[in-house]
């Protein structure tokens, strides 16, 4: 990861500081972003105790509970923007399937799948812009049924909004709109020069405005700096969304940003706890990159996070549903809020 700041120091911190942060945060005294900054800067010494305390937050508003969610590449490349991490913009080589929206008998399958696997919400994406005509009329079909049916909460990912399109989206019955900040303000351009960082954030307003959840969260390994991690997280604090989804980088070949230095795990997994710290009562979920990043350091990621999605990303694989499964069981976790019972 290129950072700004220095290395990392090489010994404890004093003894009870990240349990102190945490008793904060129980007291409903928010951390500041230099106490968000030192658990990222901290020694992965300090690793144990900072998910420790996280773990004092995530118990007290999620106990023991995983959600799980699934995840649909309705519409596959073709996308008209720069995103420099994404294997589906205009800039990138990556050799991924292009496919306009899917018909309504594949949408069906996939959100049986994700009824069949315990999840509790299906993710409906789309590489665009912004969605069409078609693409609005197509969700709008396709969501009742899917909710009569399978009883899943419906989760859009579109690309960017108006307030019109994000009140259809309300109107048939999509409970949260996905849409990732992706890093901070600062680093955005960096990134992405198709849209700016208030384009998103004015979809996120819309889509609040309109009166559903909010999902945003992004991707960290994009050579960002810790503070741009941090002042991503308090971005999404101020704007209250419901849910955070994490990303770890995975630099596909193809992209611009292929070969960009990956995260540790130990740097992830303090990344992640530091979004607990900062949105305490938030559902904090471990998105795509989990299994390259933290390999066999997976399960400690619940002990911060609270979701997951089960099965495979947009044009990467995920591992198998029952490595997820037994991963929750292990840790003594429960799947909760799932439309159909799954043994674990």
């Amino acid at each position: 990861m290129s950072v700004a700041t220095s290395a990392a120091p090489v010994s404890f911190s004093p003894p009870g500081t990240f349990d102190a942060m945490a008793s904060q945060v129980l007291d409903g005294r928010p951390i500041s972003r230099e106490q968000a900054l030192s658990i990222v800067e901290a020694s992965d010494l300090d690793l144990p105790a900072i998910l420790a305390a996280g773990y004092r937050i995530r118990h007290h508003y999620f106990g023991n509970s995983v959600q799980l969610y699934f995840l649909m590449n309705a519409k596959s490349g073709l996308c008209p923007e720069d995103c420099h991490y994404c294997s589906q913009s205009k800039v990138s080589e990556a050799p991924v399937p292009k496919y306009n929206i899917l018909k309504r008998d594949d949408l069906m399958a996939a959100a049986g799948v994700a009824a069949q696997r315990g999840a509790k919400t299906y993710c409906l994406v789309i590489s665009a812009r912004g969605p069409n005509e078609r693409e609005m009329v197509a969700v709008e079909t396709i969501v009742p049924e899917i909710k009569q049916k399978y009883g899943l909460d419906i989760c859009a990912c579109l690309g960017l909004l108006t307030a019109e399109q994000a009140q259809r989206l309300k109107a048939c019955g999509v409970d949260r709109v996905n849409h990732n900040l992706n890093s901070s303000e600062t680093h955005y351009a960096k990134i992405c020069t198709t849209h700016t960082y208030a384009d998103r954030v004015q979809t996120l307003r819309n889509v609040r405005d309109a009166g559903m959840e909010m999902c945003s969260g992004g991707i960290i390994g994009m050579g960002e700096s810790r503070a741009d991690i941090v002042s991503m997280a308090f971005d999404l604090a101020e704007l209250e969304v419901q849910s955070i989804p994490v990303n770890i980088l995975n630099a596909i070949d193809g992209t611009p940003l292929e070969g960009t230095d990956s995260l540790s795990p130990q740097d992830a997994l303090k990344a992640l706890a530091m979004f607990r710290f900062v949105a305490p009562s938030r559902e904090l979920r471990i998105a795509g990159g989990r299994e390259l990043h933290l390999r066999s350091l997976q399960p400690m990621g619940l002990y911060v996070a609270n979701s997951l999605f089960v099965g495979d990303y947009l044009t990467t694989q995920g591992q198998a549903p029952q490595a997820d499964y037994d991963m929750i069981s292990d840790l003594g976790f429960e799947v909760t809020g799932s439309c159909e019972e799954v043994s674990v």
